[in-house]
């Protein structure tokens, strides 16, 4: 028997004690999405390149990528490939997503609703969301605040809902993940 495809809306707050004003992303994305799928969701809709490892938690359990180059590391690790959202989170459930090891960028993933749906397959928009990424490999949250201290060209107020959903729109019609 066939399950119900269901739609997460999911609020995903990069590193929620350490900016104030925040910044987040809000997603509605399918729940059949893997947990590697979801990363390049976040990817794209934060403005992130993927260009480190990443790695979600619920507190018990890991889910990293397991390539053949990182199995031996992480043996306790299940692999994000074949972790599903619906299989891993439910209402109100929170997930942490930590991106690039050596900058340490932790994300809070929070279950808003759960939803019935008719989409079946890959899916994922950009709701909503404020202020800029910060930019890879600029140190974390205290090379971030460095940065935004030194000036420069860099809008930290700048989110275009648009442009996040595009970019999330081509990974969907791509099939990435």
């Amino acid at each position: 028997m066939a399950t119900q495809p269901l739609l997460y809306t999911l609020h995903i707050q990069l590193e929620p004690l350490n900016f104030n004003p925040p910044v987040w992303r809000r997603l509605r994305v399918n729940g059949d999405c893997t947990l590697r799928k979801l990363h390049h969701f976040i990817q794209a809709a934060f403005g992130w390149h993927s260009s480190h490892l990443h790695e979600f938690s619920d507190g018990i359990h890991r889910y990293l990528p397991l390539d053949a180059e990182l199995m031996y590391m992480y043996e306790d690790a299940l692999d994000d490939r074949k972790s599903k959202l619906r299989r891993v989170l439910k209402e109100a459930d929170r997930l942490r997503y930590l991106y690039d090891f050596g900058d340490s960028w932790q994300h809070v993933i929070a279950v808003e609703s759960i939803e019935p749906s008719d989409i079946t397959g890959t899916w994922c928009e950009v709701l909503d969301g404020a202020r800029a990424c910060p930019p890879e490999d600029v140190g974390g949250v205290p090379g971030y605040l460095d940065f935004l201290a030194s000036g420069g060209s860099f809008d930290p107020e700048l989110f275009d809902r648009r442009a996040a959903n595009a970019a999330v729109q081509r990974i969907c019609n791509n099939f990435w993940g």
